[in-house]
């Protein structure tokens, strides 16, 4: 499998207070939702948690979140969007309720003197019909917009999610990055905490290490979308933010579509120093992502998840490598280069109309390092996945991991364990998830 250079990262952002006032006026999510009782200090930098029928998970996350040191606590706002839609059960409603009454006795018993809610839920202020978690953060990032302190740095802005528990390295790591990064966002490590069961935790293992295998597929064909996009393991600078458009208002796949649009506008990193957590649980609120494919799975049977094989990985790395050592050649060149990498991948590219699109990146991009960029811009995650999936479903369908992580792992010069457990827990320190403490319970159970 080849590899080539990636594309440079982009330009730090440049950020003054009108540029956030211009954001907020043009693209905020606006009325009719506000923060709770404001603050009359600014911050650092906001943690931003939705929350839908999370009462009884959402004071693990605060009882973790307050374990980090009190000095970075202080410098960072956190908060609450309690939401849901208007066509909510009467269970949602009943539990939001319970959220948003039992947060100022959480704020107490945790000593989270910065937390702050978003009422979202009760009525006339719920989201409409057919939104969810892409609004729900989009509404408490704009409105964290407003807490922060722009006189001296760059704020930040972190995701969480109401039930996932992070580390007390956690705010540490997300500081330390930002101080010695260019990087806009960032792609926080996580594992997912163990399951209640045997099945869950067979479910949840095959999940991780599809996310896994993903991204070492893209890593060894060069890619630079490879990095991981979960929702309740990213941060991001305020001015990277604003760049970026903000969040997005998907029902799901937000994360996806927010970070690779951070890492056009202003790069996206990988942190070192922290794990977060996520719940292992499965739920079917959204149409696709950890707790549908969970739950498709305890239902169907672990077959219902299969694996990309090895072999689309390196049809992405050839092209992307083609495209790489030739810029200056007309597209008709790079097509009939494709035929040569796979005929299919020439077919799936002139369905894109990646001729028009070359034609446009050339004319508008002189410069070999800003033609390349740009060909990224648009040949982005996206359609990188894209041509994953159509590659898998015309000419080479999915297959059972055993067949699909060990070519990779060997590939990248490692002894393959035996079990889906053995390899999920050596990519996963490849990946960067190392627990270098001794984890409380409330981390693995």
């Amino acid at each position: 499998m080849r590899r080539h250079v990636r594309n440079a990262l982009p330009e730090p952002c440049s950020y003054t207070p009108s540029n956030i006032a211009a954001y907020l006026n043009k693209r905020a999510a606006g009325v009719p939702w506000k923060i709770v009782e404001p603050p009359s200090r600014t911050f650092s930098g906001a943690i931003v948690i939705p929350a839908l029928a999370e009462a009884a998970n959402l004071p693990l996350t605060l009882e973790s979140l307050s374990r980090n040191p009190a000095e970075l606590l202080e410098r960072f706002a956190i908060l609450i969007v309690v939401n849901q839609c208007t066509d909510a059960s009467e269970a949602e409603s009943a539990d939001n309720r319970i959220t948003l009454e039992n947060l100022p006795l959480w704020q107490r018993q945790f000593g989270l003197n910065n937390l702050f809610r978003v009422d979202a839920a009760s009525p006339g202020n719920e989201l409409p019909p057919r939104q969810g978690v892409g609004l729900a953060r989009k509404i408490g990032l704009d409105l964290a917009l407003s807490l922060l302190d722009y006189r001296s740095n760059d704020p930040l802005l972190i995701c969480l999610d109401a039930d996932t528990v992070v580390q007390p390295d956690y705010l540490a790591a997300i500081t330390n990055h930002f101080r010695n990064s260019l990087s806009g966002g960032v792609s926080i490590p996580y594992r997912h905490r163990p399951a209640k069961d045997p099945a869950g935790q067979s479910a949840i293992d095959r999940y991780e290490l599809f996310l896994r295998t993903y991204v070492l597929g893209l890593e060894q064909a060069g890619s630079p979308y490879a990095f991981h996009t979960v929702g309740s393991a990213m941060a991001c600078r305020a001015s990277a933010y604003v760049a970026a458009g903000g969040m997005n208002r998907r029902l799901a796949g937000e994360d996806f579509y927010f970070l690779q649009q951070v890492h056009k506008t202003s790069g996206v990193a990988t942190l070192p120093g922290t794990v977060v957590h996520p719940s292992p649980r499965s739920s079917h609120r959204v149409p696709f992502g950890t707790g549908r494919s969970v739950g498709d799975m305890l239902v169907e049977g672990e077959q219902r998840l299969l694996f990309y094989q090895p072999v689309v990985f390196s049809i992405v790395g050839e092209w992307l490598a083609c495209v790489a050592g030739q810029p200056e050649a007309d597209a008709a060149i790079l097509l009939a280069a494709a035929s040569g990498i796979d005929p299919v991948l020439r077919v799936i590219l002139e369905e894109a109309d990646f001729g028009t699109a070359w034609r446009n990146l050339q004319k508008n991009n002189r410069d070999s390092t800003k033609l390349l960029a740009a060909f990224h811009g648009w040949f982005d995650a996206f359609r990188t996945m894209r041509l994953i999936h159509e590659l898998s479903d015309r000419s080479y369908p999915r297959i059972a991991p055993k067949m699909a992580v060990a070519p990779l792992l060997e590939h990248a010069g490692h002894t393959v364990p035996a079990t889906v457990s053995g390899q999920l827990e050596l990519l996963r320190r490849l990946q960067g998830v190392t627990l270098s403490w001794d984890a409380p319970d409330y981390i693995l159970t």
